[in-house]
């Protein structure tokens, strides 16, 4: 129940909301002091992040349920990059990518609960199903990867973004840049703005606010889109938003 004394009603929090309206979208936080995390740093989409994000100059961790395959993963691709036990890297992030995959999402998610706790998560997971046709879209219960992670970690900050991301050109040391769009979602433009902030730190990549995460599905489903594009024309097909 709300009163004319809660602080929404307040002249402050008036003056805020319209501030905000009127900011600068393109006006982002400095996140080059942050430590980011990757739990499933070993697979091709988690290396490919840590890989880019530490050549820009962050500091990263990588995370895997064994910490001497994190530790193995973080020797190979240098740059500063240690290696950790989920829980460890978990602990130590103060921005956590989740690159798990989909099969054991929720499992790896529900084990972190604790150590996730008041953390910002990015979720980069997409619900997929194989066959002979090819990939196509899985819809969680919850309605997204990024939504079954938010009702699993209630005390994290949970956003969604990195999706549509060619794990070849993460990891090609030859591809300087990688022209792309990275559609991020998520509660709060405090969050939103952090995790499009930190796209920016990848040459040719730009985050863009793309809604909440009542809108992740979408976004996560697009990528059996793209997986037919690439099949079809042998490319690693991102995405790039018009007029914006």
């Amino acid at each position: 129940m709300t009163t004319p004394d809660d602080d929404r009603f307040s002249p402050n929090a008036a003056t805020r909301a319209k501030a905000a309206l009127k900011r600068d979208p393109w006006d982002l936080p400095d996140v080059s002091g942050l430590v980011v995390g990757v739990l499933g740093g070993t697979g091709d989409q988690g290396r490919g992040l840590a890989y880019r994000l530490a050549r820009a100059g962050q500091k990263v961790i990588i995370g895997s349920r064994a910490a001497e395959r994190a530790e193995t993963a973080a020797g190979e691709l240098g740059l500063g990059i240690e290696g950790a036990e989920n829980a460890e890297c978990a602990r130590r992030s103060d921005v956590v990518i989740v690159a798990v995959p989909w099969e054991g999402h929720a499992k790896t998610l529900q084990a972190l609960r604790e150590d996730l706790a008041g953390k910002l998560v990015i979720d980069c997971v997409n619900p997929l199903g194989f066959d002979k046709k090819g990939a196509y879209a899985l819809k969680p219960e919850e309605g997204s990867a990024a939504e079954q992670a938010a009702a699993l970690l209630p005390e994290s900050r949970v956003t969604a973004a990195f999706h549509h991301l060619s794990a070849v050109l993460l990891q090609d040391p030859e591809t300087e840049r990688i022209d792309t769009d990275v559609m991020v979602l998520g509660e709060s433009r405090a969050d939103t703005d952090l995790v499009q902030a930190l796209a920016a730190r990848i040459p040719g990549m730009r985050g863009v606010f793309a809604g909440r995460l009542r809108n992740a599905h979408q976004v996560e489903s697009l990528v059996a889109n793209l997986i037919s594009v690439n099949r079809r024309y042998k490319a690693h097909a991102g995405l790039r938003l018009t007029d914006v």
